[in-house]
């Protein structure tokens, strides 16, 4: 048998019950694709059935207000996604009568969707032989070929490419391009695969020459970008100062507390220097409470809280009550530190 028609007949083998399997719906496929964005399926499928529960249709999420979009997406973080997701909605309401395109190429000229979401979308909705390349199928790729060329190379995203499309079965392009990426969910995982149990040993180069570890390969990638940040919490008569990040930068459409960003991580009297030169506020008011770091994209965030008893406030700022500041979409780091500081107060 061929490397097409062993991974077809495993998948005949499994049973992975996942919501967007059921449809063939483009708009809740779609959804899934964007949601398992830098998600795990486990964490995105109850993100998935909320979203679909709360916007149906593709008028409804055109529709909705961008704040309960971002409050639904809260917690799934590289919160674009969801900004992208909503105007490429609008772009297929006004655009295409919200009958969502059904070539790889106009679906491809959507905010947001690149040539994988592209391929999965067309290929599981409608059925159109373009072969899906995400990191699971990388990976069988490059362990099943002894590929060597690094996946996030020029040269290797064409490579793998063109493989994945000449492996692809012409008549079943949604069932192979399944049966591949949960082969590389469940089988040929990152860490620790079953390939005491693989249905490919017999031609899996990278087991032969027992180097399944050793691939797939990657470029190193450019050094990461650090940015510190203060973060004041103010809280008075239960409640809680935030305010909207507009700014094209982290965490933009999202409320934090008030944030002053540095150059580097302030010691205590530095801290309290830069947060009355930037707020009107006592330095007496001034506690430092805890750091906070979180990884993004292509940079390393780190967040010193610290709480103050503030004056005035400006336009763009609005004490909320503290029970509802859930209410309100915020970055992970932001969320959780709010959790903790309110149970102590």
């Amino acid at each position: 048998m061929s490397f097409t028609e062993k991974i077809l007949s495993w998948h005949k083998t499994i049973d992975r019950q996942l919501p967007w399997k059921k449809t063939n719906d483009p708009y809740k496929i779609w959804i899934s694709e964007i949601v398992l964005q830098q998600t795990r399926v486990q964490q995105g499928t109850k993100y998935y059935l909320s979203l679909v529960d709360a916007f149906p249709t593709v008028y409804d999420l055109a529709d909705a207000e961008e704040d309960v979009l971002l409050r639904l997406w809260k917690g799934l973080g590289y919160y674009s996604r969801a900004r992208n997701m909503h105007k490429a909605a609008k772009i297929i309401v006004e655009e295409y009568n919200g009958i969502f395109p059904d070539s790889k190429e106009l679906i491809e000229r959507l905010p947001g969707i690149g040539p994988y979401t592209s391929a999965a979308i067309s290929s599981f909705a409608y059925g159109v032989p373009h072969a899906v390349v995400d990191g699971n199928v990388y990976r069988v790729l490059s362990r099943m070929y002894g590929i060597f060329v690094p996946i996030n190379s020029t040269t290797g995203k064409k490579e793998f490419a063109s493989l994945a499309q000449d492996l692809l079965d012409q008549e079943r392009p949604a069932a192979y391009n399944q049966a591949i990426m949960d082969f590389g969910a469940l089988c040929c995982r990152p860490k620790n695969p079953d390939c005491m149990f693989c249905p490919t040993q017999d031609i899996c180069k990278a087991y032969q020459q027992g180097i399944v570890h050793e691939l797939p390969k990657k470029e190193k990638m450019l050094k990461r970008r650090r940015r510190y940040f203060i973060a004041c919490v103010s809280i008075s008569h239960g409640k809680v100062l935030i305010e909207k990040r507009l700014e094209k930068d982290v965490w933009r459409g999202l409320y934090t507390t008030p944030l002053i960003e540095c150059e580097f991580k302030p010691d205590f009297d530095k801290a309290k220097e830069i947060i009355t030169e930037n707020i009107n506020v006592s330095k007496e008011s001034i506690s430092y409470v805890l750091d906070k770091k979180q990884k993004l994209t292509h940079q390393d965030v780190h967040v010193s809280f610290y709480s103050i008893q503030i004056g005035t406030i400006s336009s763009d700022q609005v004490y909320i009550d503290t029970v509802n500041y859930e209410d309100y979409a915020m970055p992970r780091l932001i969320d959780e530190f709010l959790i903790d500081f309110l149970e102590m107060e």
